[in-house]
């Protein structure tokens, strides 16, 4: 069994290798893959991808983010990053002029304290290095100002001193998007060195973990067997991917070595094959109505071969509907698409994305609903209106009333229903969603979107049509394109490999939340103005197999 080091720095920021000597070091090391890792600077990555070519060692392209959180420097490591996609460039390149600015300012305080320093007399002495505090340290250690660097630290460049210059305030929010976006894996690097104590660490983990992180290191140098072991805990608590590495810096960090850290440090590369995994599988979110399913309310035999196919190569499919649970379970029985599953999954976000299901194991991921009284509140609206209305229990749909509108839905939709309008006797707990709906004037819907969007309870509600018949009501915190983000997150697959496809509102933010979003053919075109792609053929025509060919096998 191999291992790796998947954090380490090099001369281009302020380790001391260069980037093609951390590869010669890592080979003599017997590593099987090093991550070049530089804070805040990706100037080393062309350098190491080329001179590793013909190396027997795989390298990846890195960074080490430097952010603030509740005035504390946290570190993100982004791995796997494009790091010549234009947004991260344009992130790189801001950041950037946002330090050189920084490093303009800390000299001339320094200089107020009678040190004779330029930003271009550091720039001389560590050339082609982005320069940090470790810099100057040595800059006034060198030149007789300090006689330690603890004392450089201590005097002049600590956060406390008068001389110090914070830098502009990076969220670690921000930079998690940005290596998302750039293709990247984002980590949130040696937790233990925050000194947050266990709550505030699990509330840090959470609010990253929220905004995209998708893993956490549980191997590091300075870390004791216990500390390891709760990192690893807390990694699995939060459904974090584990990375880990020494954080080499060279000679600037004695006795601090590549591989090995001080001595104790094995990353198995078994954690770097799990990474690797999340880049490569695939997940297709697909509405049900009009999309994956035909104007008969079915598919052909070669959407359900190109589905087995799909799954078989060990991509994943969703049903993202605003159906209930039940009804998808129907439907999915239905089609018998489950046959050749053989390492992809098929998971639901019904009700709108408001509840995320495992269809292969038959448990809830997550789930949001609409409190009762909230709930209550747009049905009284409703009926007061002459609008129908209707929710759902695990097993019934309760309608308003028995009109031809609960008639007309359920010629699709075969659940049993009953007739009620006091939601406290007929659910047993709150409703994930409720449907107005007007077989012939939508403007009545409309209105009625308006109206419920005014109210005191509307900012924790979405209102979103699933069809020019249907209005629909759910948590602010589920919607499809949630449930696509939530989903990838859960199951380890990387948004840059989420494809979905839609044809209704409801679809939308599913359909822009996609690293590929389509709109059917046969869809709205207000669909297929958000869209990246419009398929050449409808629903009725395998639509769907003409995107699982483009854009998933």
């Amino acid at each position: 069994m191999g291992f790796v080091d998947l954090h380490v720095h090099s001369r281009c920021s302020d380790g001391t290798l260069t980037p093609s000597g951390l590869v010669d070091h890592a080979i003599e090391k017997g590593l099987s893959a090093v991550a070049l890792t530089d804070h805040d600077t990706v100037d080393g990555l062309d350098e190491l991808m080329e001179y590793a070519k013909d190396k027997p060692i795989e390298v990846i392209p890195g960074i080490e983010y430097s952010t603030e959180y509740n005035g504390r420097d946290v570190h993100i490591v982004g791995l796997f990053i494009d790091y010549k996609a234009p947004v991260f460039l344009e992130y790189l390149t801001r950041f950037k002029q946002s330090r050189t600015d920084r490093n303009y300012k800390l000299c001339a305080n320094l200089r107020g304290a009678g040190i004779d320093i330029t930003y271009e007399a550091l720039l001389d002495a560590f050339p082609g290095a982005v320069i940090t505090r470790a810099h100057y340290a040595a800059f006034l250690l060198d030149r007789g100002y300090v006689k330690s660097r603890k004392e450089a630290f201590e005097r002049y460049l600590g956060d406390n001193t008068p001389y110090f210059v914070h830098r502009e305030k990076v969220t670690p929010e921000e930079v998690i998007e940005v290596t998302l976006k750039a293709g990247g894996i984002p980590i949130l690097a040696h937790p233990t060195l925050y000194k947050l104590g266990h709550e505030q660490l699990d509330v840090l983990v959470r609010r990253l973990k929220d905004a995209g992180l998708m893993g956490l290191e549980c191997y590091y140098s300075t870390y004791t067997p216990s500390e390891e072991r709760q990192m690893r805990a807390l990694a699995e608590k939060f459904n974090l991917l584990p990375s880990g590495g020494s954080d080499f810096h060279g000679a600037n960090k004695p006795g601090l070595e590549l591989a090995v850290g001080y001595g104790k440090l094995y990353v198995p590369d078994g954690v770097l094959a799990g990474l690797k995994r999340t880049l490569r599988t695939k997940i297709l979110f697909t509405d049900l109505d009009d999309t994956l399913l035909n104007s008969e309310k079915t598919i052909s035999e070669r959407a359900r071969d190109k589905i087995a196919e799909m799954l078989a190569a060990g991509h994943h499919l969703v049903l993202a509907s605003g159906r209930a649970v039940s009804s998808i379970l129907d439907v999915l029985e239905t089609l018998d698409i489950r046959r050749g599953a053989s390492g992809g999954r098929i998971y639901m976000a019904a009700y709108n994305g408001a509840v995320i299901y495992d269809c292969t194991d038959g448990s809830v991921i997550e789930q949001y609903d609409v409190p009762i009284p909230t709930a209550q509140a747009i049905f009284d609206m409703a009926v007061k209106r002459g609008i129908h209305i209707q929710t759902y229990t695990d097993t019934h749909i309760i309608s308003c009333a028995d009109d031809r509108e609960i008639a007309y839905y359920r010629q699709a939709i075969k659940s049993p229903y009953r007739v009620g309008t006091d939601l406290e006797k007929e659910l047993a707990h709150a409703p994930f969603k409720l449907l107005a709906i007007d077989i012939d004037d939508r403007s009545r819907l409309e209105a009625f979107r308006r109206e419920v969007e005014a109210s005191d309870f509307a900012e924790d509600i979405t209102c979103a049509f699933s069809s020019a018949r249907y209005l629909e009501f759910y948590n602010k915190k589920a919607g499809k394109g949630n449930a696509l983000r939530n989903l990838c997150s859960a199951v380890h697959v990387h948004r840059k490999n989420a494809v979905a496809a839609g044809d209704e509102e409801n679809d939308i933010t599913m359909i822009e939340a996609a690293a590929v979003g389509i709109c059917m053919a046969n869809g709205r075109t207000v669909v297929k103005e958000c869209a990246d792609v419009i398929t050449e053929q409808d629903n009725d025509h395998d639509g769907i197999v003409e995107i699982i060919d483009r854009f998933v096998l």
